[in-house]
C-alpha cells in the first residue's frame, strides 16, 4: 500500500504560518517607540496568532488521543499551553488599555519565536488593519 502524503493544509502548516506571523510582528513592533494605531492592531493581531497556535496543537493532540497516545498528546499539549496564556494576557492588557505593560509580554515571548529567521517583512497592514476592532469586538 502507498503512503498517503498530505499537500493541503495541515495543523504544522497553520502552525508555521502563524508562527511567522508573530516573528514578524515582534519585529515590527520593536521597531515603534510607542502604541500607534497601527501598533495596537498589530498586538491584536498577535492576540489571534497565539490563538491559532494554540488550536493547531489541540487538533494535533487530538489525533493522539485517538490513537491512545494520549501522554504523547498531554506532552504536546504541555510544550504549547505557553501561547494560549499568553493570547489571554495580552487580550486583557489590550482590553484594559494597558499598553505600557505589553512590551514585558513581548520580551518574555521573543525566546519562543527566536528560531524563526525573519529576512523580509512579507505581511503587510492588510494583515493587522482593524484587528484591534475584531478583538474588541463583543462576543456573540
Amino acid at each position: 500500500m502507498a503512503r498517503i502524503i498530505r499537500t493541503g493544509k495541515t495543523p504544522a502548516k497553520e502552525r508555521n504560518a502563524h508562527m511567522r506571523t508573530c516573528a514578524e510582528l515582534l519585529r515590527l513592533l520593536a521597531e515603534k517607540d510607542h502604541f500607534d494605531e497601527e501598533a495596537k492592531d498589530m498586538a491584536a493581531l498577535f492576540v489571534f496568532s497565539l490563538r491559532g497556535i494554540y488550536a493547531t496543537i489541540e487538533g494535533s493532540a487530538d489525533v493522539w488521543d485517538e490513537r491512545n497516545y494520549w501522554k504523547r498528546a498531554e506532552a504536546l499539549r504541555n510544550d504549547w499551553r505557553w501561547s494560549r496564556k499568553a493570547a489571554d494576557t495580552l487580550e486583557a492588557l489590550i482590553r484594559q488599555d494597558e499598553w505600557t505593560k505589553i512590551p514585558d509580554i513581548m520580551v518574555e515571548l521573543f525566546p519562543r519565536f527566536q528560531q524563526i529567521n525573519v529576512i523580509t517583512i512579507t505581511r503587510n497592514a492588510d494583515h493587522w488593519c482593524g484587528a484591534r476592532k475584531a478583538l474588541l469586538a463583543p462576543k456573540e
